[in-house]
């Protein structure tokens, strides 16, 4: 139990930290609604999932074994966070619609659920926190059913903090700063996004 709560309290810290997914979900909220954002952060969660399933697995040993793999992703990760950063950069400079204009048609749902999985499928450090998160609870000789329970555990996890993103920040109140402070907020996300992509690509 001790094992498994020091497991779970690092997923929270690791997966509810300000990162490029939670202020993607977060922009989405305020911006085009709860539905949107919802269906980004379900993106997010497949793939959150799927590296959780890696490090779980053993896999993970290849991954971080193969210097390519990682480089690759590193890459890959670094440019589409540039790309977000662009876009951000270029909806900062846009100019407010007119009062009366209909609201912006929300993007195409399965259009954000590829998007989350992109975007975390492009960070290779998501599957390096799985694998310490792993490693802290999961000890040499550890059995199946303590691996399955710290994995189940942590996805329920991922999916409160990922959806509970999307829900608050979706609120009337959260909407309504949005739209008062929306070029701020969104040059805001370019300076981060643009930071967090050119990070990952010169790091080591």
């Amino acid at each position: 139990m001790q094992n498994l709560l020091v497991v779970y309290i690092a997923y929270i810290v690791a997966a509810g930290s300000p990162g490029p997914s939670n202020m993607a979900i977060m922009n989405v909220a305020m911006s085009q609604g709860r539905r949107p954002a919802l269906a980004l952060a379900a993106g997010v969660i497949t793939m959150s999932t799927c590296w959780g399933l890696i490090a779980v697995t053993g896999i993970s040993t290849l991954l971080v074994g193969y210097a390519h793999a990682l480089l690759f992703l590193k890459i890959a990760g670094g440019l589409y966070l540039l790309w977000l950063a662009w876009r951000a950069a270029r909806s900062a400079a846009a100019a407010d619609a007119p009062a009366g204009e209909p609201a912006r048609p929300s993007t195409d749902f399965g259009v954000l659920y590829r998007r989350g999985i992109l975007m975390h499928l492009g960070n290779p450090k998501a599957v390096l926190a799985w694998v310490a998160i792993m490693s802290l609870g999961l000890k040499p000789g550890a059995s199946p059913e303590m691996a399955v329970t710290a994995f189940g555990g942590c996805v329920l996890l991922g999916i409160s903090i990922f959806a509970g993103y999307a829900l608050l920040f979706s609120t009337a109140p959260m909407v309504r700063g949005y739209a008062r402070a929306r070029r701020w907020i969104e040059a805001g996300l370019a300076v981060f996004f643009a930071g967090a992509g050119s990070r990952l690509l010169f790091s080591n």
